[in-house]
């Protein structure tokens, strides 16, 4: 696919809002995950210390 203007790459033949809409979902599950999974982390170690 080849674009002519920077436009018509960041629309996509019309489908832009999909396409980046679709990259900025995935890119923020994937800054988050890493966030909530030490959560997790620390609240299962901090659990099984006050049950100890």
């Amino acid at each position: 696919m080849s674009w002519n203007s920077w436009g018509e790459f960041w629309a996509m033949g019309g489908y832009g809002l999909y396409v980046w809409g679709s990259y900025g979902l995935c890119a923020l599950v994937f800054l988050l995950e890493p966030i909530l999974a030490k959560s997790r982390h620390n609240r299962a170690i901090r659990q099984i210390r006050d049950a100890g």
